[in-house]
């Protein structure tokens, strides 16, 4: 099971169908595209900025390696780490991107598949009974007594 988020833009309301029409569904977690082919995935869903960032990483990197003059292996090496954190990053880009942007994560699901995900954000976004309901803070549950410093009470010289 994966973690998703919804992200809808600022002028939806719940319970409106139509704000479906620029949803995006985010999954969270390790992206094997992004770690495959970098920025071309970045470039596959709009993340220019994210995009750029990754290409000026990967040639500063290569031109870095060559002027240092470490050898092919650790050069691949090195590539490969930026490559996991990239995919390890991808989908938080994409949700800063989001929100940067005006579509914030609105809500988040978990389900087995895209499909699914897909199919639970609409039934909660569209059923204002299932929501989530914000959870109140604890009242606190004793009070503070002035009297008490630490262990010891107060002795009648120093209140």
């Amino acid at each position: 099971m994966r973690t998703y988020t919804l992200h809808l833009p600022d002028s939806a309301l719940r319970g409106d169908a139509r704000a479906f029409d620029d949803a995006v569904v985010v999954p969270d977690g390790f992206s094997w595209p992004a770690f495959a082919f970098s920025v071309a995935w970045f470039l596959y869903h709009r993340l220019w900025l994210s995009a750029l960032l990754v290409l000026a990483l990967l040639g500063g990197l290569i031109v870095g390696g060559r002027v240092v003059g470490i050898s092919p292996v650790a050069g691949t090496v090195i590539a490969l780490l930026a490559s996991l954190l990239i995919g390890l990053e991808a989908s938080s880009l994409r949700r800063w991107t989001y929100a940067r942007n005006g579509r914030p994560a609105r809500d988040a699901v978990v389900a087995a598949s895209s499909d699914e995900a897909e199919a639970k954000a609409v039934t909660r976004w569209l059923d204002p009974s299932a929501a989530p309901r914000p959870t109140a803070p604890p009242a606190p549950s004793r009070r503070f007594d002035d009297s008490v410093i630490g262990l010891f009470p107060l002795s009648e010289g120093h209140r």
